[in-house]
């Protein structure tokens, strides 16, 4: 992305962007709006909806300033973005669904969460590269 990786960063680490990039039409929006930006540990509340609207409560689990921001919820699952600075001011950004972790592993599969998260996620990076460049 034609953007420095702390820009990148800052989008990432306030979930009220997050409805913003979400290239699955799922994010709605964040659950509180006095929310801080996240760090290692933080839990933030998102509004979603698949069909019909839900809640859903995150946990950031990996935290890396400028570098690494991932967070899971009730499932297990693991959203992940890792940013690596480029020479030219440009950023590398890899966003990965994570489901080895997750509670039941074979359910992801059988629902063909993996093949449809590579289109969605394709979409997310879109999105969030027409936000910071």
């Amino acid at each position: 992305m034609a953007a420095d990786a702390s820009t990148i960063f800052s989008i990432l680490a306030d979930p009220a962007n997050h409805s913003l990039i979400d290239g699955s039409g799922t994010v709605q929006g964040v659950r509180d709006e006095n929310h801080t930006r996240l760090q290692l540990g933080s839990r933030f509340g998102m509004d979603m909806k698949m069909g019909v609207p839900y809640r859903i409560s995150n946990e950031v689990v990996e935290f890396e300033t400028d570098r690494l921001i991932a967070w899971r919820h009730f499932g297990h699952h693991i959203w992940r973005y890792e940013l690596e600075p480029l020479p030219n001011g440009h950023t590398l950004v890899t966003e990965s669904f994570d489901w080895g972790s997750a509670r039941f592993p074979p359910f992801y599969e059988w629902v063909g969460y993996p093949d449809r998260h590579v289109i969605n996620m394709t979409k997310t990076l879109e999105r969030l590269a027409s936000v910071v460049e």
